[in-house]
């Protein structure tokens, strides 16, 4: 793999715009029409309506937009004038959106329709622009395209290595939000190195369906293809089902990135019931080698769902189930886990399809260094610490808080708990805030003792917390499949709430008791409680657990 010779946007871009210009880039789903040569010339114009404006090297400039080809034409005409994007996730409550854009001082900003009420009346001085992300056209003043000049030589703005590109606000599951200062070199050498795992071609077709706001994305989904010339397609609307299963068929896409609560819903709901589906196929279920096989065609099946041309569906952001990733390496589905974090921009280990490993993430990426801190003696398990050129330059006007987490000798505290087996493939463990302490002082890892619950029958998800000394799950089931068990007592009130009752609590019990059978006597739970609505969650997914401690 060619490196890069300067590790900024802008010199990645020039090299891409040189050797891709005929192959398209950045599209909608179902539409074909910008190549690489036309890229270059919607980033010029947009990086020239900045420079009109007054946007100079280091001015912040935002981006509100669900994803579309206009995200990254605005994200690319920023870092091409030296300036700092900050990119808005667009779950983002309309106060948040204030706090980001006055705390990062943006100067202008590039808002999609469906996300300017979210902006209402600017009160701020600094803010000398708001723009349709969808045509470029002000949304406040009268200012034109006309206006733009279009004299200055974007290639003569001297945009280096360490200056910085962007600044994230994450969103987190511990409640406050905190700007990220990426810098060009931690964005595209994280980019170059994520290529080492699995390579791009040309000829790989990306089907976008996370946040292009969140760094996951951003890099690895944005950065990543148009550095080695693929092709990026979006999506015109949320991907949920309806939208998302044509799509995959018109784009028959090579990559996706996910989160894992995306492959977890398509096994919950469509696979694992066809195995439960009569006694006779729950009991064939069992036999090791008919499993293998009847998992191996269901693999296929989903391969046709997903468009048939798949090879690498990355999976980041939060935990993947134990028993949905032995289904998927089961049935041979080109699934990898990555680990990293907004703050290191974001990849830090993973481990390509063909050499994965159960439970495990992947050894170190090229040129990252991890170490577990402190580890315990018993378990090997302990903070993960990581270096690289992808680390964060520090938090957005937050240096205690920096100095918090980065060493002085550059190690970066990640907050997470890990291992390292044998063969040096690093495993997640859970959060370190997350831990709880029990009464004699063991660890007790909440994720863990989650995996198991999720794996009971009508589990969609859970969440283990401590509430006066004593260990919850709150529990989130399958109303669907629940509410189909009494069906015949629908018309009887009376007999129907009694039935759901009783059999609510019979099911809490024995939950209770298959969970306690699986984790250490430190572990167990000592309550179940049966949550009526679902978990609220973060932009990427993650329950956001600070809400129910």
């Amino acid at each position: 793999m060619e490196q890069q010779k300067k590790y900024t946007i802008p010199a990645m871009l020039r090299n891409s715009f040189s050797k891709f210009g005929t192959h398209q880039s950045l599209v909608f789903v179902g539409e074909e029409c910008r190549t690489y040569g036309q890229l270059k010339e919607e980033v010029d114009v947009v990086s020239h309506l900045l420079i009109s404006l007054g946007i100079t090297k280091g001015d912040k400039v935002a981006i509100l937009s669900s994803n579309m080809p206009n995200w990254g034409v605005s994200f690319f005409a920023i870092a091409t004038i030296g300036a700092v994007a900050v990119p808005i996730l667009p779950d983002f409550s309309p106060n948040e959106i204030t706090n980001i854009l006055v705390h990062s001082e943006s100067k202008a900003i590039f808002v999609s329709g469906n996300l300017l009420a979210k902006i209402g009346q600017p009160p701020f001085l600094f803010l000398k622009e708001i723009f349709d992300i969808e045509n470029y056209k002000s949304i406040i003043s009268s200012w034109t395209d006309q206006n733009i000049q279009i004299g200055e030589n974007l290639s003569a703005i001297e945009v280096e290595e360490d200056d910085l590109a962007s600044i994230i606000y994450t969103s987190g599951t511990t409640g406050k939000s905190k700007g990220v200062m990426l810098t060009h070199k931690n964005i595209v050498w994280d980019a170059e190195h994520g290529g080492l795992i699995q390579v791009v071609t040309t000829n790989d077709r990306f089907l976008s369906i996370l946040p292009l706001s969140h760094t996951y994305e951003n890099t690895l989904g944005l950065i990543l293809p148009v550095m080695f010339g693929a092709t990026v397609h979006y999506l015109k609307k949320v991907p949920t089902p309806a939208v998302l299963i044509p799509a995959l068929q018109i784009v028959k896409p090579t990559v996706i990135l996910s989160v894992p609560l995306i492959i977890e819903k398509i096994y919950k709901k469509q696979i694992e019931p066809r195995f439960n589906n009569g006694l006779l196929i729950k009991i064939l279920y069992k036999i090791l080698p008919i499993r293998i096989l009847l998992n191996r065609i269901a693999g296929k099946k989903l391969m046709k769902t997903f468009g048939g041309n798949l090879h690498f569906f990355g999976i980041g952001g939060a935990k993947l189930d134990g028993k949905v990733e032995k289904f998927l390496r089961e049935a041979k589905f080109p699934y990898s886990i990555g680990y990293g974090l907004t703050e290191t921009a974001p990849l830090l280990a993973g481990a390509g399809p063909t050499i994965s490993r159960l439970q495990t993430i992947g050894p170190p990426m090229p040129g990252v260094e991890l170490i577990i801190n402190q580890p315990d003696p018993k378990t090997g398990q302990g903070e993960i610490w990581a270096k690289g050129e992808n680390l964060m330059k520090g938090y957005f006007k937050e240096p205690e808080l920096t100095k918090e987490v980065i060493t002085p000798d550059g190690w970066f505290k990640t907050g997470d708990l890990g291992l390292f087996d044998k063969k040096g493939y690093l495993a997640f463990k859970g959060r370190l805030k997350n831990m709880i302490v029990s009464a004699s002082g063991e660890n007790i890892y909440p994720e863990e003792i989650e995996s198991v619950i999720n794996n009971f029958r009508l589990v969609v998800e859970s969440l283990v917390i401590e509430r006066k000394g004593k260990l919850v799950a709150l529990v989130l089931l399958n109303k669907e499949e629940l509410e189909a068990k009494f069906q015949s007592f629908r018309d009887q009130a009376e007999v129907y709430n009694e039935k759901l009752d009783e059999i609510m609590q019979q099911f809490v019990d024995e939950l209770q008791q298959y969970v306690n059978s699986h984790v250490s006597k430190f572990s167990q739970v000592q309550m179940v409680i049966v949550q009526s609505v679902p978990f609220e969650r973060t932009p990427t997914q993650k329950i956001k657990r600070f809400l129910y401690s």
